[in-house]
């Protein structure tokens, strides 16, 4: 029974090892993120309670009415960059991420 009981210890500490590192790297920029998380077992995530973790560590830091930050793209020909700041003051900029065809 006691060895029973050293394995759930010893299974229960490495979940914790495990949920600690994919909560660490979902605090990280996504390319670091994406390289943790393709070594991840599928099985580790369906037992960790994922949702929770990325709502809050991807929650960011503006409130309502705060400028949002400066960035830098390109244009869809990619033949200039546009930044975000060089439009303060004019006109609203909606920001469309994916794909709209």
């Amino acid at each position: 029974m006691r060895w029973l009981l050293r394995g759930a210890v010893v299974l229960l500490a490495i979940y914790l090892v495990l949920v600690g590192v994919v909560v660490g790297a979902m605090y990280q920029p996504p390319d670091r993120f994406t390289r943790v998380m393709s070594k991840v077992p599928f099985p580790v995530m369906a037992v960790m309670p994922f949702e929770r973790f990325w709502t809050r560590a991807r929650a960011g830091h503006l409130q309502p009415g705060d400028a949002a930050p400066d960035f830098e793209l390109f244009t869809a020909d990619k033949s200039s960059t546009v930044r975000l700041s060089s439009f303060r003051g004019q006109k609203p900029v909606v920001l469309v991420f994916g794909s709209y065809t």
